[in-house]
Protein backbone atom coordinates (compact mmCIF):
# COMPACT_ATOMS: atom_id res chain seq x y z
CA UNK A 1 0.00 0.00 0.00
CA UNK A 2 1.36 3.12 -1.13
CA UNK A 3 1.80 6.20 1.70
CA UNK A 4 -0.23 9.48 1.02
CA UNK A 5 1.94 11.61 3.25
CA UNK A 6 4.75 12.66 1.20
CA UNK A 7 5.80 15.22 3.34
CA UNK A 8 9.92 15.68 3.99
CA UNK A 9 11.89 15.00 6.81
CA UNK A 10 12.63 18.95 6.87
CA UNK A 11 11.72 20.83 9.86
CA UNK A 12 7.76 21.44 9.86
CA UNK A 13 7.36 25.47 10.18
CA UNK A 14 3.60 26.36 10.12
CA UNK A 15 2.06 28.18 7.96
CA UNK A 16 -1.83 29.31 6.67
CA UNK A 17 -1.79 25.51 4.95
CA UNK A 18 -0.36 23.94 8.10
CA UNK A 19 -0.96 26.07 11.29
CA UNK A 20 0.47 24.98 14.74
CA UNK A 21 -2.59 24.66 16.06
CA UNK A 22 -4.74 22.41 18.78
CA UNK A 23 -4.89 18.82 16.58
CA UNK A 24 -1.32 19.39 15.85
CA UNK A 25 -0.14 19.76 19.46
CA UNK A 26 -2.83 16.72 20.55
CA UNK A 27 -1.09 14.70 17.58
CA UNK A 28 2.02 15.20 19.52
CA UNK A 29 1.28 14.50 22.59
CA UNK A 30 -0.66 11.92 21.68
CA UNK A 31 2.19 10.03 20.07
CA UNK A 32 4.92 10.71 22.17
CA UNK A 33 2.95 11.06 25.67
CA UNK A 34 -0.05 9.63 25.53
CA UNK A 35 -1.77 12.97 25.38
CA UNK A 36 -2.78 15.69 27.20
CA UNK A 37 -4.58 18.13 29.65
CA UNK A 38 -5.99 20.97 27.03
CA UNK A 39 -4.38 23.91 29.72
CA UNK A 40 -1.33 22.23 28.79
CA UNK A 41 -2.15 22.10 24.89
CA UNK A 42 -2.98 25.79 25.60
CA UNK A 43 0.33 26.56 26.99
CA UNK A 44 2.42 24.59 24.36
CA UNK A 45 0.61 26.45 21.31
CA UNK A 46 2.22 29.73 22.53
CA UNK A 47 5.52 27.88 21.23
CA UNK A 48 7.32 26.28 18.24
CA UNK A 49 6.81 23.32 17.42
CA UNK A 50 10.18 22.31 17.70
CA UNK A 51 10.84 23.91 21.03
CA UNK A 52 8.27 21.67 22.42
CA UNK A 53 9.64 18.61 20.63
CA UNK A 54 12.73 19.48 21.61
CA UNK A 55 11.41 19.89 25.09
CA UNK A 56 10.35 16.37 25.18
CA UNK A 57 13.02 14.77 23.51
CA UNK A 58 14.98 16.77 26.29
CA UNK A 59 12.83 15.67 28.90
CA UNK A 60 13.34 11.87 27.67
CA UNK A 61 17.00 11.93 27.69
CA UNK A 62 17.75 13.37 30.82
CA UNK A 63 15.14 11.12 33.10
CA UNK A 64 17.02 8.37 35.01
CA UNK A 65 15.89 4.93 35.02
CA UNK A 66 13.12 4.11 38.05
CA UNK A 67 14.75 4.12 41.27
CA UNK A 68 15.47 0.37 42.32
CA UNK A 69 13.67 -1.15 44.78
CA UNK A 70 14.94 -2.95 47.85
CA UNK A 71 14.48 -6.39 46.45
CA UNK A 72 16.14 -5.61 43.26
CA UNK A 73 19.44 -7.06 43.90
CA UNK A 74 18.04 -10.11 46.04
CA UNK A 75 18.39 -14.02 44.41
CA UNK A 76 16.08 -16.49 45.97
CA UNK A 77 18.73 -17.58 48.21
CA UNK A 78 18.99 -14.55 50.22
CA UNK A 79 15.06 -14.64 51.14
CA UNK A 80 15.88 -18.36 51.85
CA UNK A 81 18.75 -17.22 54.38
CA UNK A 82 15.90 -14.45 56.31
CA UNK A 83 13.72 -17.24 56.39
CA UNK A 84 11.26 -15.92 54.31
CA UNK A 85 8.81 -18.00 51.57
CA UNK A 86 11.05 -16.73 48.10
CA UNK A 87 7.40 -17.57 46.45
CA UNK A 88 5.15 -15.22 48.57
CA UNK A 89 7.33 -12.46 48.34
CA UNK A 90 8.81 -12.56 44.94
CA UNK A 91 4.50 -12.16 43.40
CA UNK A 92 4.43 -9.54 45.94
CA UNK A 93 7.34 -7.86 44.03
CA UNK A 94 6.17 -8.41 40.65
CA UNK A 95 2.73 -6.96 41.75
CA UNK A 96 4.70 -3.83 43.16
CA UNK A 97 6.46 -3.81 39.85
CA UNK A 98 3.57 -3.76 37.70
CA UNK A 99 1.80 -0.85 39.64
CA UNK A 100 5.24 0.85 39.11
CA UNK A 101 4.73 0.44 35.03
CA UNK A 102 1.71 1.87 35.50
CA UNK A 103 2.71 4.74 37.07
CA UNK A 104 5.73 5.01 34.94
CA UNK A 105 3.90 4.99 31.53
CA UNK A 106 1.69 8.08 32.92
CA UNK A 107 3.91 10.05 34.21
CA UNK A 108 7.25 9.66 31.96
CA UNK A 109 5.89 10.74 28.86
CA UNK A 110 8.53 10.04 25.77
CA UNK A 111 10.88 7.39 27.87
CA UNK A 112 7.33 5.74 28.64
CA UNK A 113 6.54 5.20 24.82
CA UNK A 114 9.66 3.95 24.32
CA UNK A 115 10.38 1.89 27.25
CA UNK A 116 7.49 0.07 25.93
CA UNK A 117 8.24 0.01 22.29
CA UNK A 118 11.91 -1.76 23.28
CA UNK A 119 9.64 -4.06 25.31
CA UNK A 120 8.40 -5.47 22.29
CA UNK A 121 11.43 -5.16 20.41
CA UNK A 122 13.36 -6.99 22.61
CA UNK A 123 10.61 -9.33 24.19
CA UNK A 124 10.75 -11.06 27.26
CA UNK A 125 7.94 -13.33 29.09
CA UNK A 126 7.52 -13.02 32.16
CA UNK A 127 6.08 -16.79 32.67
CA UNK A 128 9.38 -17.88 31.43
CA UNK A 129 11.45 -16.61 34.46
CA UNK A 130 9.07 -15.11 36.72
CA UNK A 131 11.02 -13.75 39.12
CA UNK A 132 10.59 -9.96 40.28
CA UNK A 133 14.92 -8.78 40.26
CA UNK A 134 15.35 -10.05 36.80
CA UNK A 135 12.08 -7.56 36.00
CA UNK A 136 13.82 -4.91 37.32
CA UNK A 137 17.37 -5.84 35.71
CA UNK A 138 15.76 -5.80 32.03
CA UNK A 139 13.16 -2.97 32.85
CA UNK A 140 16.33 -1.06 33.79
CA UNK A 141 18.22 -1.57 30.52
CA UNK A 142 14.96 -0.80 28.77
CA UNK A 143 14.87 2.83 30.32
CA UNK A 144 18.52 3.27 30.36
CA UNK A 145 18.52 2.80 26.33
CA UNK A 146 15.50 4.01 25.29
CA UNK A 147 17.03 7.01 23.05
CA UNK A 148 20.48 5.84 23.79
CA UNK A 149 23.15 4.06 21.45
CA UNK A 150 21.40 1.50 19.73
CA UNK A 151 24.47 -0.54 19.89
CA UNK A 152 25.13 -0.36 23.53
CA UNK A 153 21.50 -1.50 24.07
CA UNK A 154 22.01 -4.83 21.95
CA UNK A 155 24.96 -5.10 24.25
CA UNK A 156 23.37 -5.04 27.37
CA UNK A 157 19.95 -6.15 26.80
CA UNK A 158 21.57 -10.06 25.81
CA UNK A 159 23.21 -9.56 29.12
CA UNK A 160 19.64 -9.46 31.54
CA UNK A 161 19.12 -12.56 33.13
CA UNK A 162 16.08 -12.21 31.83
CA UNK A 163 16.97 -12.63 27.97
CA UNK A 164 19.36 -15.14 28.91
CA UNK A 165 16.59 -17.55 30.26
CA UNK A 166 13.60 -16.48 27.95
CA UNK A 167 15.73 -17.07 24.58
CA UNK A 168 17.70 -19.82 26.46
CA UNK A 169 21.23 -18.11 26.96
CA UNK A 170 21.52 -20.12 30.21
CA UNK A 171 21.20 -23.15 28.48
CA UNK A 172 23.84 -22.41 25.60
CA UNK A 173 27.31 -24.49 26.84
CA UNK A 174 29.79 -25.77 24.76
CA UNK A 175 29.08 -29.37 24.75
CA UNK A 176 25.94 -28.57 24.57
CA UNK A 177 25.03 -25.71 22.11
CA UNK A 178 21.41 -23.71 21.97
CA UNK A 179 20.70 -21.68 18.80
CA UNK A 180 17.68 -19.74 20.14
CA UNK A 181 19.24 -16.26 21.24
CA UNK A 182 21.84 -15.56 17.77
CA UNK A 183 18.87 -16.48 15.75
CA UNK A 184 17.01 -14.15 17.08
CA UNK A 185 19.25 -11.73 17.62
CA UNK A 186 19.41 -11.61 13.69
CA UNK A 187 15.98 -12.29 12.44
CA UNK A 188 13.77 -10.15 14.88
CA UNK A 189 16.88 -8.04 17.26
CA UNK A 190 18.81 -6.07 14.49
CA UNK A 191 18.31 -7.56 11.02
CA UNK A 192 14.69 -9.20 10.14
CA UNK A 193 13.76 -12.30 9.01
CA UNK A 194 16.06 -13.93 6.41
CA UNK A 195 17.88 -10.43 5.59
CA UNK A 196 21.68 -10.71 6.16
CA UNK A 197 22.73 -13.55 7.76
CA UNK A 198 22.98 -17.53 6.88
CA UNK A 199 21.99 -20.52 8.85
CA UNK A 200 25.49 -21.12 9.54
CA UNK A 201 25.82 -17.79 11.15
CA UNK A 202 23.60 -18.69 13.87
CA UNK A 203 25.18 -22.24 14.80
CA UNK A 204 28.78 -20.07 14.70
CA UNK A 205 27.47 -17.16 16.47
CA UNK A 206 25.62 -19.11 18.91
CA UNK A 207 29.06 -20.71 19.73
CA UNK A 208 30.36 -17.55 20.69
CA UNK A 209 27.73 -16.29 22.93
CA UNK A 210 28.08 -19.58 25.50
CA UNK A 211 29.52 -19.26 28.64
CA UNK A 212 26.69 -17.68 30.34
CA UNK A 213 25.00 -20.60 32.58
CA UNK A 214 25.71 -20.24 36.18
CA UNK A 215 22.71 -19.65 38.51
CA UNK A 216 20.03 -21.76 40.04
CA UNK A 217 16.44 -20.92 39.85
CA UNK A 218 15.75 -17.13 40.40
CA UNK A 219 19.84 -16.46 40.83
CA UNK A 220 21.47 -14.44 38.91
CA UNK A 221 23.64 -15.43 36.20
CA UNK A 222 27.15 -15.52 35.88
CA UNK A 223 29.75 -16.17 33.27
CA UNK A 224 31.82 -19.76 33.48
CA UNK A 225 34.68 -19.73 31.13
CA UNK A 226 34.86 -23.49 31.44
CA UNK A 227 31.50 -23.74 29.47
CA UNK A 228 32.30 -21.42 26.92
CA UNK A 229 32.89 -22.60 22.76
CA UNK A 230 37.07 -21.55 22.89
CA UNK A 231 36.82 -22.55 18.86
CA UNK A 232 37.23 -20.83 16.27
CA UNK A 233 34.28 -19.24 14.81
CA UNK A 234 33.10 -17.96 11.22
CA UNK A 235 30.69 -15.20 11.76
CA UNK A 236 29.77 -12.88 8.71
CA UNK A 237 32.81 -14.26 6.81
CA UNK A 238 35.06 -13.16 9.58
CA UNK A 239 37.16 -15.98 11.37
CA UNK A 240 38.35 -15.65 15.27
CA UNK A 241 37.69 -17.12 18.82
CA UNK A 242 34.89 -15.09 19.16
CA UNK A 243 32.69 -14.16 22.10
CA UNK A 244 29.71 -12.10 23.03
CA UNK A 245 31.50 -9.04 22.82
CA UNK A 246 33.09 -10.25 19.30
CA UNK A 247 29.26 -10.98 17.96
CA UNK A 248 27.98 -7.60 18.29
CA UNK A 249 30.75 -5.72 17.16
CA UNK A 250 31.17 -7.90 13.99
CA UNK A 251 27.57 -7.64 13.72
CA UNK A 252 27.01 -4.14 13.54
CA UNK A 253 30.29 -3.07 11.68
CA UNK A 254 29.03 -5.88 8.71
CA UNK A 255 25.62 -5.03 9.02
CA UNK A 256 25.50 -1.28 9.91
CA UNK A 257 23.14 -0.56 6.98
CA UNK A 258 20.92 -3.59 7.42
CA UNK A 259 20.62 -2.62 11.07
CA UNK A 260 19.39 0.77 10.64
CA UNK A 261 17.07 -0.04 7.87
CA UNK A 262 15.10 -2.58 10.03
CA UNK A 263 15.21 -0.37 13.35
CA UNK A 264 14.29 2.70 11.87
CA UNK A 265 11.04 0.76 9.87
CA UNK A 266 9.88 -0.39 13.08
CA UNK A 267 10.18 2.96 14.99
CA UNK A 268 8.58 4.23 12.26
CA UNK A 269 5.34 2.43 12.03
CA UNK A 270 5.26 3.24 16.16
CA UNK A 271 5.00 6.82 15.55
CA UNK A 272 4.37 7.49 12.44
CA UNK A 273 2.24 5.23 10.58
CA UNK A 274 1.67 1.74 9.53
CA UNK A 275 2.22 1.98 6.02
CA UNK A 276 5.83 2.80 5.95
CA UNK A 277 7.10 5.53 3.20
CA UNK A 278 10.63 4.26 2.56
CA UNK A 279 12.17 7.52 1.37
CA UNK A 280 11.61 8.55 4.88
CA UNK A 281 13.25 5.54 6.68
CA UNK A 282 16.06 5.28 3.90
CA UNK A 283 16.66 8.84 4.54
CA UNK A 284 16.64 8.56 8.71
CA UNK A 285 18.86 4.65 8.19
CA UNK A 286 21.34 6.63 6.37
CA UNK A 287 21.76 9.41 9.45
CA UNK A 288 21.29 6.04 11.96
CA UNK A 289 24.24 4.14 10.35
CA UNK A 290 26.85 6.38 11.26
CA UNK A 291 26.90 5.81 14.71
CA UNK A 292 23.49 4.08 15.60
CA UNK A 293 21.97 7.02 17.87
CA UNK A 294 18.56 7.25 18.28
CA UNK A 295 18.29 10.68 20.30
CA UNK A 296 19.34 13.02 17.05
CA UNK A 297 17.15 10.62 14.65
CA UNK A 298 13.66 10.47 16.32
CA UNK A 299 14.35 13.79 17.07
CA UNK A 300 14.70 14.80 13.55
CA UNK A 301 11.55 12.94 12.62
CA UNK A 302 9.30 14.40 15.35
CA UNK A 303 10.44 17.81 14.30
CA UNK A 304 9.44 17.30 10.52
CA UNK A 305 6.74 18.09 8.27
CA UNK A 306 6.26 14.57 7.63
CA UNK A 307 5.57 13.88 11.60
CA UNK A 308 2.99 16.88 11.47
CA UNK A 309 1.38 16.37 7.94
CA UNK A 310 -2.19 15.99 8.07
CA UNK A 311 -2.03 12.13 6.67
CA UNK A 312 0.00 11.67 9.66
CA UNK A 313 -2.60 12.51 12.25
CA UNK A 314 -4.77 9.40 12.88
CA UNK A 315 -3.46 6.94 11.22
CA UNK A 316 -2.58 4.51 14.11
CA UNK A 317 -4.85 1.73 16.02
CA UNK A 318 -5.15 2.71 19.90
CA UNK A 319 -2.87 -0.04 21.92
CA UNK A 320 -5.15 -1.13 24.95
CA UNK A 321 -2.50 1.38 26.92
CA UNK A 322 -3.55 4.46 24.57
CA UNK A 323 -7.06 3.66 25.16
CA UNK A 324 -6.73 4.48 29.12
CA UNK A 325 -3.62 5.99 29.24
CA UNK A 326 -4.91 8.84 26.86
CA UNK A 327 -7.94 9.13 29.05
CA UNK A 328 -6.21 9.60 31.51
CA UNK A 329 -3.63 12.42 30.46
CA UNK A 330 -6.42 14.26 28.88
CA UNK A 331 -8.36 14.70 32.02
CA UNK A 332 -5.83 14.88 34.52
CA UNK A 333 -6.55 12.00 36.67
CA UNK A 334 -4.17 10.29 39.04
CA UNK A 335 -4.88 6.91 40.05
CA UNK A 336 -4.11 5.13 43.64
CA UNK A 337 -2.69 1.43 43.57
CA UNK A 338 -5.91 -0.25 43.08
CA UNK A 339 -6.51 1.64 39.90
CA UNK A 340 -2.64 0.66 38.61
CA UNK A 341 -3.78 -2.68 38.82
CA UNK A 342 -6.68 -2.19 37.32
CA UNK A 343 -4.78 -0.91 34.07
CA UNK A 344 -2.64 -3.53 34.33
CA UNK A 345 -5.61 -6.18 34.25
CA UNK A 346 -7.74 -3.91 31.50
CA UNK A 347 -5.05 -3.71 29.48
CA UNK A 348 -4.07 -7.34 29.65
CA UNK A 349 -7.68 -8.70 29.14
CA UNK A 350 -7.79 -6.45 25.85
CA UNK A 351 -4.36 -8.72 24.28
CA UNK A 352 -1.28 -6.10 25.99
CA UNK A 353 -0.28 -7.57 29.22
CA UNK A 354 2.64 -5.25 29.79
CA UNK A 355 5.96 -8.09 31.03
CA UNK A 356 4.07 -11.16 28.95
CA UNK A 357 3.85 -10.18 24.63
CA UNK A 358 2.08 -12.61 22.90
CA UNK A 359 4.98 -14.45 21.11
CA UNK A 360 8.95 -13.46 20.68
CA UNK A 361 8.43 -11.22 18.04
CA UNK A 362 5.76 -9.27 19.97
CA UNK A 363 2.44 -7.11 19.32
CA UNK A 364 2.05 -6.95 16.09
CA UNK A 365 -0.82 -3.90 16.90
CA UNK A 366 -2.77 -1.70 14.21
CA UNK A 367 -6.00 -4.27 13.55
CA UNK A 368 -4.52 -7.09 15.35
CA UNK A 369 -5.58 -5.23 18.50
CA UNK A 370 -9.17 -5.52 17.74
CA UNK A 371 -11.10 -8.25 17.30
CA UNK A 372 -14.83 -9.39 18.71
CA UNK A 373 -13.18 -10.10 22.20
CA UNK A 374 -10.88 -7.00 22.64
CA UNK A 375 -13.09 -4.53 21.20
CA UNK A 376 -15.86 -4.51 24.39
CA UNK A 377 -12.97 -4.33 26.92
CA UNK A 378 -11.53 -1.52 25.06
CA UNK A 379 -14.88 -0.29 24.89
CA UNK A 380 -15.25 -0.75 29.25
CA UNK A 381 -11.55 0.56 30.10
CA UNK A 382 -12.67 4.11 30.12
CA UNK A 383 -16.45 3.55 31.20
CA UNK A 384 -14.73 2.09 34.31
CA UNK A 385 -13.15 5.21 34.57
CA UNK A 386 -15.51 7.80 34.22
CA UNK A 387 -18.14 5.69 36.56
CA UNK A 388 -14.92 6.10 38.98
CA UNK A 389 -15.14 10.16 38.63
CA UNK A 390 -18.73 9.83 38.87
CA UNK A 391 -18.48 8.04 42.34
CA UNK A 392 -20.74 10.20 44.91
CA UNK A 393 -18.63 9.37 47.81
CA UNK A 394 -15.41 8.90 46.35
CA UNK A 395 -15.71 10.51 42.88
CA UNK A 396 -14.80 13.81 41.30
CA UNK A 397 -17.43 14.42 39.73
CA UNK A 398 -16.83 18.69 38.79
CA UNK A 399 -13.99 17.34 36.91
CA UNK A 400 -16.43 16.77 33.65
CA UNK A 401 -17.65 20.29 34.39
CA UNK A 402 -13.70 21.56 34.65
CA UNK A 403 -12.89 19.90 31.46
CA UNK A 404 -15.51 20.90 29.33
CA UNK A 405 -14.85 24.64 30.30
CA UNK A 406 -11.29 24.47 29.65
CA UNK A 407 -11.57 22.51 25.70
CA UNK A 408 -14.35 24.93 25.05
CA UNK A 409 -12.90 28.12 26.50
CA UNK A 410 -16.04 28.49 28.42
CA UNK A 411 -18.24 28.57 25.83
CA UNK A 412 -22.00 28.40 26.11
CA UNK A 413 -22.99 27.37 23.03
CA UNK A 414 -23.81 23.71 23.30
CA UNK A 415 -22.67 23.23 19.41
CA UNK A 416 -19.72 24.75 19.67
CA UNK A 417 -19.07 22.91 23.69
CA UNK A 418 -20.08 19.52 22.20
CA UNK A 419 -17.68 19.54 18.95
CA UNK A 420 -14.83 20.55 21.23
CA UNK A 421 -14.94 17.59 23.87
CA UNK A 422 -15.17 15.38 20.50
CA UNK A 423 -11.93 16.78 18.60
CA UNK A 424 -9.62 16.74 22.01
CA UNK A 425 -10.71 12.60 21.84
CA UNK A 426 -10.55 12.04 18.48
CA UNK A 427 -7.59 13.04 16.29
CA UNK A 428 -9.33 13.98 13.34
CA UNK A 429 -13.02 14.46 14.92
CA UNK A 430 -16.01 12.50 13.66
CA UNK A 431 -16.61 11.08 9.91
CA UNK A 432 -19.37 13.66 8.98
CA UNK A 433 -21.69 16.16 10.26
CA UNK A 434 -24.48 13.93 11.15
CA UNK A 435 -22.23 11.70 13.16
CA UNK A 436 -21.80 15.29 15.00
CA UNK A 437 -24.92 16.00 15.27
CA UNK A 438 -26.05 12.81 16.43
CA UNK A 439 -23.28 13.14 19.08
CA UNK A 440 -24.57 16.66 20.08
CA UNK A 441 -27.85 15.36 20.66
CA UNK A 442 -26.49 12.76 23.52
CA UNK A 443 -24.86 15.61 24.83
CA UNK A 444 -27.69 17.76 25.25
CA UNK A 445 -29.16 14.74 27.03
CA UNK A 446 -32.82 15.90 28.91
CA UNK A 447 -32.25 19.22 29.50
CA UNK A 448 -35.18 20.86 27.55
CA UNK A 449 -34.38 22.51 24.04
CA UNK A 450 -35.47 26.03 24.93
CA UNK A 451 -32.77 25.84 27.64
CA UNK A 452 -29.59 25.71 25.09
CA UNK A 453 -31.86 29.08 22.92
CA UNK A 454 -32.53 31.32 25.60
CA UNK A 455 -29.59 31.55 27.69
CA UNK A 456 -30.94 28.80 30.51
CA UNK A 457 -27.83 26.64 29.71
CA UNK A 458 -24.32 27.60 30.37
CA UNK A 459 -21.58 25.74 31.87
CA UNK A 460 -22.36 25.95 35.27
CA UNK A 461 -25.87 24.24 34.47
CA UNK A 462 -26.29 21.53 36.87
CA UNK A 463 -26.45 18.64 34.82
CA UNK A 464 -23.23 19.83 33.00
CA UNK A 465 -21.14 17.23 34.51
CA UNK A 466 -23.74 14.21 33.54
CA UNK A 467 -23.75 15.57 30.36
CA UNK A 468 -20.31 15.22 29.73
CA UNK A 469 -20.10 11.96 30.89
CA UNK A 470 -22.67 10.64 28.73
CA UNK A 471 -20.50 12.34 25.59
CA UNK A 472 -17.63 10.73 26.47
CA UNK A 473 -19.03 7.15 26.67
CA UNK A 474 -20.66 7.69 23.59
CA UNK A 475 -17.38 8.64 21.93
CA UNK A 476 -15.93 5.63 23.39
CA UNK A 477 -17.93 3.57 21.31
CA UNK A 478 -17.48 5.14 17.62
CA UNK A 479 -15.14 4.24 15.30
CA UNK A 480 -12.65 7.37 15.26
CA UNK A 481 -11.91 7.21 19.12
CA UNK A 482 -9.99 3.86 18.38
CA UNK A 483 -7.25 5.73 16.26
CA UNK A 484 -4.60 8.20 17.29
Amino acid sequence: MATCNTSSLLPYVPNSEKPWNKTRAQHLYRRLAYGASPELISAVLTKSPSQIVDQLVDEAVGLDPTPAPSWAFKGKQAYDDEGLDFEEENQLNIGEWRRQIVDDQIYKGLQSLLTIFWHNHFVTQLSTYNCAHFIYEYYAVLQKNCIGNFKTFVREIGLTNAMLVFLNGKDNKKNKPNENYARELYELFTLGENNGYTQDDIVETSKALTGYNDGGYCEFISYNENTFNTSEKTIFNRRGNWNYNDVIDILFEEKADLIANFIITKLYRFFISPVVNETIVNELAVDFAVDFELEPVLRKLFKSEHFFDSEAIGVIIKSPYDISLNFLKVMSRSLDDEGKNQIHWNTSAAGQPFLQPVDVAGWQGDFDWINTSTLTARWSFNDQLTWQMWNEETGEREKFREFAKAVSENSSDVYTVARAIIDTFLAKGLNTEADYTVATDIFMGNVPENYYTDGTWNLDFESVPWQVLLLLQHIFRVPEFQLK
